[in-house]
């Protein structure tokens, strides 16, 4: 199943993810710090969707409230309460 999700308060603009049987297979993020948006993508390939917010939930960027790690976590959670409906 592939997944978008428009990020709020941060760099990124979109977010694109692809997920079967609870493990998030891809992630390509459109805007943002590409480097940084790159190596999280490769790291979190293949890894459980609960594992991944576990992991990037709450996560800040400067003063910020939020950051584009904590934005996946929160398009995945969103993603799972879509599915439950």
């Amino acid at each position: 199943m592939t997944y978008t999700y428009r990020p709020r308060g941060v760099c990124s603009q979109y977010m694109e993810l692809e997920v079967e049987d609870g493990i998030l297979r891809s992630f390509r993020v459109l805007g943002g710090c590409d480097g940084n948006l790159q190596g999280i993508a490769r790291l979190v390939a293949g890894m459980p969707v609960d594992e991944v917010i576990a992991r990037l939930d709450g996560i800040r960027c400067g003063g910020k409230p939020t950051s584009c790690p904590d934005q996946l976590a929160k398009a995945l959670k969103q993603m799972k309460e879509e599915q439950a409906c």
